[in-house]
């Protein structure tokens, strides 16, 4: 297995191995974590790709999620991802790059980008991907984990490969709608947790400076929850949240065989 995983192309019904590259740029794209044959709410995955494809047939879809569900190992750390390309001819435009899961953490430090926000399509996973592991990289030189994109205003939008939320009086907060934030399936379960635990949920429109000792948090699907130690200059709050939500959030994985997907 290459550093970018297996590829697979989904032709005539069945995944083929390809090793060749693929000219046509992503439309839509989605990942999720496998660990030992275990995955959390794969049904939002499948369906939020769903939702972002045009052209298909839900039946063809749903044909195509089954074959990657049943081609994932069952043994092992694996984060799949799933691939729509429009611009290639009908029958040709589904793939599955099965991929080794990265290291995970529990922790990670922040670096807020320091240019407007360069996402052409913030409201759909896919065709920023390769723009954001760039902005990913510049928090890298920039000795951080995550990058954080930041609206005209200076508002807090997005994590490069994430989504950032945050504690204030005991309350769960989020970037509100007038950002540009991307649907995230992690901050959606957090947020139901949240609630289901009786805790108070809302969102709204914060800079960065306006989060000094609040409880703040990376949350994506290969990691997780991962509790926020550094952010520049910015005073980070003591993680009180973390321990019990990362312990709620694992028990929602189960076995992908009997996690089919969703019929919309």
């Amino acid at each position: 297995m290459s550093v970018s995983g297996d590829f697979f192309q989904f032709t005539g019904g069945e995944l083929i191995s390809i090793a060749h590259a693929i000219p046509a740029p992503l439309t839509v794209a989605d990942s999720w974590l496998v660990l030992d044959g275990s995955v959390r709410e794969l049904n939002r995955h499948f369906q939020r790709f769903m939702t972002s494809t045009t052209g298909l047939e839900q039946d063809y879809l749903l044909d195509f999620f089954d074959r990657v569900a049943n081609q994932v190992p069952k043994m092992g750390a694996w984060f799949p991802r799933i691939e729509f390309r429009d611009q290639l001819p009908p029958g040709e435009q589904l793939f599955l790059r099965l991929r080794q899961a990265p290291t995970r953490t529990l922790h990670c430090t922040l670096w807020s980008l320091d240019e407007l926000d360069p996402r052409q399509n913030s409201s759909v996973k896919g065709p920023d991907l390769s723009v954001c592991q760039k902005l990913r990289r510049q928090a890298n030189l920039h000795g951080a984990d995550e990058a954080v994109i930041l609206s005209e205003d200076g508002y807090v939008a997005d994590g490069a490969l994430s989504a950032i939320v945050w504690w204030r009086d005991g309350k769960l907060f989020a970037p509100d709608d007038t950002v540009a934030w991307l649907p995230s399936i992690t901050r959606e379960i957090v947020f139901e947790l949240a609630n289901q635990a009786g805790f108070e949920t809302d969102t709204e429109r914060a800079k960065p400076e306006d989060l000094a000792h609040c409880e703040i948090w990376s949350l994506s699907a290969l990691q997780g929850i991962r509790g926020v130690t550094n952010w520049q200059q910015i005073p980070v709050g003591e993680h009180k949240m973390l321990s019990s939500f990362r312990k709620r959030l694992s028990m929602l994985s189960t076995d992908a065989s009997n996690d089919g997907p969703l019929i919309a």
